[in-house]
């Protein structure tokens, strides 16, 4: 069937009154952006955008983003009219409700076809950067169309992605901003007077200036868009939020509320649809989706043939590989795990060919630079580092979208105070099971002379409370080596290290099973019993709590020492395992964590035999030793509170 205005306009309108269909009948949703938007992604589905409804794994397809995810009634209607995923008219009509898979934002893995998870403003517009870049280290010839809007522009993560992008001249990038001008609260006017246009071409992108309601601006601006390199391209449409709904439209009120039955009736009226028929889609609009469908599915079988080395999929790397490679540590030398993290990054980076990453300005600091792997620059795209800038929230979204791509694992890395900024981006991670990686280094006080504003306290506790994050406080060299095999390992969710600033001791006892599930029993003497005094600790505590256990061995008590480097791993263990452990019979306790207590309490038994060393506090300026001291970070102090139980 021949693609005219006139029938994309026919496409546009009949998804305009699904979505409205859609939100009234869930009376809950945003009917302003799919409205507004309609004419510009019908255009671009049906006559620019390559993806196959027939195999949504192609790794050559476009990547479609939608960074305002209110706009999910639009994916939604416009998903089913090419036939994505089988999402059948039935389904449209349970949007917004449980187990549905139109849910109230578009979901990564609830809907067949969503590449990404958007919801929070700008996450998708940098996520959308990171699929871009890792098209080109994948060597896939595709465009990564990202739709945005004012709330996009407004919030800061989307001038930190958008910099870099224009920096890095990452073309094959196209963003569609729907410029109408209007977010909840009323006009852009009352809080924004951005010139987006002059602001982006100084970040050296490609500005378009469009109609987003005239089919042939929209067509052209998007062919122009297409054939730029050297540079990102931005396609500023204005439009009109809510368009078509007599009353409402360009209001705030259109936004986020259903349209209501006479509104909605007035819309269809005006598109020249019968008011009294719902979810009504002609049969040429169907025709149109359809025959888009067959030529691309064409397409992704063709390119799938030429392409076999390319298989989109991320897989677990090679364990063997990874464990021969590992650097091995002599018990007794005192390293800093952060540099002991840099070893064996590099060390992995070379039977791990697909892992690509960097810092926000801190590799020198978090040692996360791959020697002699190049670095990815302006036009470049060759090496596999990547030079974030002071950009941690953006940084953590562009290694979602990176890792999100498939067939690539992306990292990032700062110190751990900062990975505040970085949680946005982490729970969508999470949300997403994706296998992005993490470094944190300079993990609690002992940073030292920097202060408070440098030192983690609760960010530990704040990471372990995520659902679906692993993380990593490793106790000593080698732990940290095992544990980097088991964050390349865990293709299921998002990974954290958090990795010392000062030399910790290289311990007996270190086990890459323990490290595997979680926590182990690295040093304990005596008969077990319920005599035994039991520590328990992560990261620099463990070698303190060893040597609190040899004085009271020399004694004659009965002791165990516990080492938790991922306490979400150890509780993911069956109850026999975390049994064998922490004995319920042992009942006389030293917990210890440069961390807030928080999360530490379910391992305690009784109240009077169970003795806390954390940090309930901010930390101080100062040497990290005398810090040491003051907090009762010592061995000393760890020996006091075990002798305070009995």
């Amino acid at each position: 069937m021949k693609l005219t205005n006139e029938n994309l306009k026919l496409a546009a309108d009949t998804v305009r009154c699904l979505c409205a269909d859609m939100i009234d009948k869930s009376n809950s949703g945003h009917p302003g952006a799919p409205l507004g938007m309609a004419d510009l992604a019908v255009t671009l589905w049906l006559k620019y955008l390559n993806v196959a409804p027939g195999d949504l794994k192609w790794p050559g397809r476009d990547r479609l983003v939608f960074s305002g995810g209110h706009a999910s009634a639009l994916v939604y209607a416009l998903y089913h009219l090419a036939g994505v995923g089988g999402l059948t008219i039935d389904e449209l009509k349970t949007f917004r409700q449980v187990g549905s898979r139109c849910a109230g934002h578009p979901e990564r893995g609830v809907t067949p076809g969503v590449d990404v998870t958007t919801g929070p403003l700008g996450q998708g517009v940098a996520m959308g950067v990171g699929l871009a870049l890792a098209a080109k280290k994948s060597g896939v010839k595709n465009k990564t169309w990202v739709f945005c809007g004012d709330g996009d522009m407004e919030e800061g993560i989307s001038h930190e992605a958008c910099s870099w992008a224009g920096t890095m001249k990452l073309d094959d990038l196209i963003m569609i901003y729907d410029s109408n001008r209007i977010t909840i609260e009323g006009s852009t006017a009352i809080s924004m007077a951005d010139d987006v246009k002059k602001r982006f071409e100084s970040y050296g992108w490609k500005v378009y200036v469009c109609d987003g309601h005239d089919y042939d601006a929209i067509i052209r601006t998007y062919r122009n868009a297409m054939h730029v390199t050297g540079q990102p391209a931005l396609v500023i449409a204005n439009t009109h939020i809510g368009q078509g709904a007599p009353t409402k439209h360009d209001s705030s009120g259109v936004h986020g509320s259903p349209l209501g039955a006479e509104e909605t009736a007035g819309l269809k009226k005006a598109l020249g649809f019968d008011p009294e028929k719902s979810f009504y889609v002609p049969e040429e609009v169907y025709t149109l989706f359809a025959d888009r469908g067959r030529t691309l599915t064409r397409q992704a079988r063709r390119w799938r043939r030429e392409h076999p080395q390319i298989t989109g999929e991320t897989v677990a790397p090679d364990y063997m590989k990874m464990v021969e490679a590992l650097p091995k540590y002599e018990v007794g030398k005192s390293l800093a795990t952060r540099n002991v993290s840099g070893e064996v990054l590099n060390a992995l980076a070379k039977v791990v060919p697909e892992l690509v990453g960097g810092s926000a300005d801190l590799a020198p600091s978090n040692k996360t630079y791959m020697k002699d792997l190049g670095d990815i620059g302006p036009g470049d795209f060759s090496g596999r580092n990547v030079h974030y800038g002071i950009r941690e929230l953006a940084m953590t979204a562009m290694v979602n979208g990176f890792t999100a791509f498939g067939g690539v694992r992306g990292y990032g890395a700062t110190f751990f105070v900062f990975s505040d900024y970085c949680r946005p981006a982490l729970r969508l991670a999470a949300l997403m099971k994706l296998p992005s990686i993490f470094v944190f280094s300079h993990d609690s006080f002992y940073v030292g002379e920097d202060g408070p504003t440098h030192e983690p306290v609760e960010q530990l506790a704040a990471l372990r409370a995520m659902p679906g994050v692993t993380t990593f406080r490793p106790a000593d060299a080698t732990e940290t080596a095992f544990a980097w095999v088991e964050m390349l390992l865990n293709v299921h969710g998002p990974s954290c290290i958090m990795t010392t600033r000062q030399n910790l001791p290289v311990l007996e006892g270190v086990r890459h099973e323990g490290v595997a599930k979680g926590a182990y029993v690295i040093y304990e003497s005596g008969s077990q019993g319920m005599d035994t005094m039991l520590f328990i600790a992560s990261g620099s505590e463990v070698s303190l709590c060893v040597e609190a256990a040899k004085r009271l061995v020399a004694e004659g008590r009965a002791v165990r020492v516990v080492s938790m480097p991922s306490m979400e791993l150890f509780l993911a263990q069956k109850r026999e395992y975390r049994d064998a452990v922490l004995p319920e019979i042992m009942k006389n306790r030293v917990i210890v964590e440069a961390g807030v207590r928080f999360g530490w309490d379910r391992f305690r038994l009784d109240f009077l035999k169970t003795r806390f060393i954390t940090m309930d506090d901010y930390g101080a300026s100062g040497p990290y030793k005398e810090l040491a001291v003051k907090f009762g970070f010592t061995v000393d102090n760890v020996y006091k509170a075990a002798k305070d139980i009995v």
